[in-house]
């Protein structure tokens, strides 16, 4: 038993009196505790018991033993919930399909449906006439001298590193070499298996060796134009850099047409989805090669225009909206993606199978399927890192600098929506997950899941209670999920929750600082008042923290308007 400091009950209920009066929700509680007064046992004062059929560990409770949804909070950046996603293995992709929606676009923007997939039935190509239009493309005149993205992206990682801040992007290119490299180690140590013989219904081209990428100054027509000559150190480097978005491009289109037409348009990768798996898996990644066509035709007809390229952040500019609305859903869709993929090679033998054998074929040059559905968020932070390089090597009076600054400022905004979108996913997945723990029981159910909730602070937490047939005061253990308009208060019975009451926040939740050693409460209580609970009647109830920090964030939270 813990004694309480205050040797006198009856100074307690004064105190309480005075403090709250006759009208305040907490005078039930008084009430009760003047209803024991009587009691020989309190006669000395009075002593708090734990309830262990209802407690789960007194005040000093480690967290650790919390329920491990404690520890999805929101992710800070896309790295975060890139990286919290993959670590999850039991997310059921068939009872959420709305969660995987991407947003429809308009005309050659429409996401896939069922009706988009092909007659599996018969062997063929796997597209249609009309998406083969989409996909069949201009060959770039540089196609032969650039990698595919993949190499390019790990060494311009390694050129950048230097001068990189530690941000989301670094970290997320970190991790993403990581896994990689574990993927390669994973593949050589692995058994052995032995896929069902595949027949591909259209051969691929197998790549051509590239060297390695060329720079400006090392194209023929700049060597023939005897401009090197003429050109300062600070002039060519800015060449260079504009060079770049037009090399990077072309070998960001190598990799995304492995992506699409080796990885998407297999039949028989295919066979082993549903429409649904194929469509979270791929997303709108054709629509994504269609825009980079669509760019690097317009920067190479710049570079054709004349060999000094003039700029290219106009361009950037023309096709910057055409981005916005194919990245922002695609990176969204991330999270899922990576999800499906570790699901399906754990539990999918016939997509094992075919993805090995895919990534066995010469034209991935080594490379496995996550690679490439990465590519689109690697381009657009990519582009973003070229363009600010452009500015620093742009004269500070060059017509170009405003240009350049709207064309950084646009990329921004794309890689900060997808920084929301995904933040967004990551809430609502919360709530799902959160909504199939709660049990409401006999209180009036509440929907979790609405537009614009996400979870704020969530722990447990000790309430002050009188059991009656003991005539005793005592502690039962509950626990707080605290939404940016809801309350939830519920009792812990690990994984379940049962809800035992619940308030609209700001409108009907209030707390108050007590004087809790003037009333004998252990130090790191407070009030929680509801002015309107479930039931349309007004309720208090004395909480005790884990310790005071947690009471001070507590409070702070609950007294938050949203």
């Amino acid at each position: 038993m813990a004694q309480l400091n205050d040797p006198d009950e009856n100074s307690i209920v004064t105190n309480l009196h005075s403090h709250f009066g006759d009208n305040h929700p907490v005078h039930n509680l008084i009430s009760k505790i003047q209803a024991m007064r009587t009691k020989e046992a309190l006669s000395s004062g009075f002593s708090v018991e734990s309830n262990s059929a209802q407690d789960s560990g007194g005040l000093g409770q480690s967290r650790d033993s919390l329920n491990q949804i404690e520890d999805c909070s929101p992710p800070t950046d896309i790295s975060s919930a890139l990286r919290s996603v993959a670590l999850m293995r039991t997310l059921d992709l068939k009872k959420m399909p709305k969660l995987f929606s991407v947003p429809r676009l308009e005309e050659d923007n429409q996401m896939l449906s069922p009706l988009d997939y092909p007659d599996t039935s018969t062997d063929g190509a796997a597209e249609s006439a009309e998406e083969q239009d989409q996909t069949v493309s201009f060959q770039s005149k540089f196609i032969n001298f650039f990698p595919l993205y993949q190499d390019y992206f790990l060494q311009a990682v390694k050129d950048d590193l230097h001068r990189l801040n530690k941000s989301f992007v670094s970290e997320l290119m970190t991790y993403q070499q990581c896994q990689l490299t574990a993927q390669c180690r994973s593949e050589a140590t692995s058994p052995k298996l032995n896929p069902p013989e595949e027949t591909r219904s259209s051969p691929l081209p197998r790549p051509v060796r590239v060297t390695p990428c060329t720079l400006w100054q090392d194209l023929e027509e700049v060597k023939e134009s005897g401009l090197l000559s003429s050109l300062t150190t600070r002039e060519i480097r800015l060449q260079e850099s504009m060079f770049e978005l037009i090399g990077s491009e072309v070998s960001y289109l190598n990799s995304l047409r492995v992506a699409v037409n080796h990885f998407y348009a297999s039949r028989v990768l295919q066979r082993t989805l549903n429409p649904m798996e194929h469509h979270v898996l791929f997303s709108n990644i054709r629509h994504v090669m269609a825009a980079s066509e669509k760019f690097l035709i317009d920067l190479e007809i710049r570079l054709g225009e004349c060999v000094l390229i003039s700029q290219v952040e106009d361009i950037v500019l023309q096709h910057g909206s055409r981005f916005h609305s194919l990245y922002v859903p695609y990176v969204t869709n991330m999270m899922y993606q990576e999800t499906l993929v570790s699901q399906l090679l754990e539990q999918n033998r016939d997509f094992l199978y075919s993805i090995k054998k895919l990534e066995s074929d010469p034209v991935c040059q080594r490379q496995g399927l996550k690679s490439f559905l990465v590519l689109p968020f690697q381009r657009i932070t990519r582009i973003k890192l070229i363009l600010e390089s452009i500015l620093k090597l742009t004269e500070p009076d060059s017509k170009s600098v405003l240009n350049l600054e709207k064309a950084i400022k646009a990329i921004h905004e794309i890689v900060t929506d997808c920084d929301k979108g995904v933040r967004k996913m990551k809430r609502i997945e919360e709530l799902v997950c959160l909504e199939m723990l709660l049990d409401f029981g006999k209180v009036k159910a509440v929907p979790l899941v609405v537009s614009g909730r996400f979870l704020v602070h969530q722990g447990s937490m000790r309430q002050l209670t009188v059991e009656a047939s003991y005539s005793r005061l005592s502690f039962i253990s509950i626990y707080l999920h605290l939404f940016n308009d809801l309350l939830i208060i519920s009792s812990k019975r690990a994984p379940r929750f049962t809800v035992m009451d619940h308030a609209a926040l700001a409108s009907h939740v209030h707390v108050e600082r007590l004087n809790t050693e003037g009333l004998g409460l252990p130090p790191d209580s407070f009030l929680l008042h509801l002015s309107q609970s479930h039931t349309g009647q007004p309720t208090a109830m004395i909480l005790v923290a884990h310790t005071r920090s947690d009471k001070e964030e507590w409070m702070k939270a609950l007294s938050s308007k949203p």
